[in-house]
């Protein structure tokens, strides 16, 4: 009787260090809520894309019970510098950052990719630590945008470039994408061609790639410029968010909108409202929502010990959408929804 007793008490003391394992492996699965996870998602600039993108952030940050917090560089590269630095002695679980000159950034970022989980999205840095890049295949894009072009001017003619730097991986892949499609190329992603060089293909000619560093009064004067000094000019592309709509005010004060092409990126509301009227040929879109989004994601479930979260390629890529005349309704629905899901306080 008291053999039965003694092994009946042994099996009570298994099924309880059964049950106290399993209560563990329970509260610490991957994707288990907990508001001690906390993230940081830094952007490249503070304009429409970025609040997007903060929304997907805010969002999946909330379905997952972490916490994130959203930083936009007003002064560009000085503030992003300094957002790092002032990280390196905090204690946040991993960071998602934008670079905006991932080169020379290229030190500080795998100084903070050896003390937290990095990942990249919109513009990558792949010469760095980081675990993975979110964002849009910036020379397929770049292509995307060339096709857009030669539906403008069927009949060929020539281009000028508007950009914010060429520093930044996605805007210089995104541009050589253009050119090497433009004028009839072979893929060379990593390719560069001088930005003052003229460059003449079968149909297309490129006069030049005109910079701004990221300076609005600056990429309104390029636009300007461009114009007086290029009575031929067939057709502008503004590779960046705020370089169309200062493109379509050139043309505006011109008096030549509608008459020269005018191709965009980005989502801008002033973008979606010269496609309506007439003045914007097309607009590349991105999915800032689900670049956010996927960051968070990503960096949330590897802090609690989901390897599997990570893609096997090292980048999740989402693809451009052009955005015609026909489009612009529909898509600022989508856009409405998105931001709504997201606080962007």
């Amino acid at each position: 009787m008291a053999e039965s007793k003694s092994s009946k008490f042994l099996w009570l003391l298994v099924l309880i260090a059964v049950a106290s394992v399993a209560v563990y492996v329970w509260a610490n699965r991957p994707d288990m809520r907990s508001t001690s996870t906390h993230v940081v998602f830094i952007t490249n600039g503070s304009d429409q894309f970025s609040d997007i993108a903060a929304a997907g952030a805010r969002e999946s940050a909330k379905r997952l019970g972490a916490t994130v917090e959203v930083k936009m560089p007003e002064k560009g590269l000085v503030d992003q510098n300094r957002f790092i630095k002032e990280l390196q002695s905090s204690n946040v679980a991993g960071v998602a950052i934008s670079p905006i000159d991932p080169n020379r950034q290229s030190v500080m970022l795998n100084e903070l990719a050896g003390k937290m989980l990095l990942v990249t999205h919109d513009s990558d840095a792949p010469y760095t630590s980081r675990l993975c890049y979110v964002g849009m295949d910036n020379y397929t894009a770049g292509k995307a945008c060339a096709k857009l072009v030669e539906e403008a001017m069927p009949g060929g003619g020539t281009v000028m470039i508007f950009i914010g730097s060429v520093d930044q991986d996605n805007a210089r892949l995104r541009r050589q994408g253009m050119i090497d499609t433009l004028l009839g190329r072979t893929d060379n992603p990593s390719g560069f061609d001088p930005l003052d060089a003229e460059l003449v293909g079968e149909k297309y000619t490129i006069l030049g790639t005109m910079i701004d560093n990221h300076d609005l009064a600056v990429a309104k004067a390029n636009a300007v410029q461009a114009l007086k000094d290029n009575p031929d000019l067939g057709c502008m592309v503004g590779m960046f968010g705020y370089s169309s709509p200062l493109c379509l005010e050139a043309l505006k004060d011109a008096g030549k909108n509608g008459t020269i092409k005018l191709v965009a990126f980005d989502e801008n509301d002033a973008t979606l409202q010269g496609i309506v009227d007439g003045d914007i040929y097309a607009t590349l879109v991105q999915d800032p929502y689900q670049f956010g989004f996927q960051s968070v994601r990503i960096l949330v479930r590897k802090a609690r010990g989901d390897d599997t979260v990570l893609p096997l390629s090292g980048a999740i890529y989402f693809r451009a959408t052009p955005i015609r005349q026909a489009d612009v309704e529909e898509f600022k629905a989508k856009m409405s929804r998105q931001l709504s899901l997201g606080t962007t306080e």
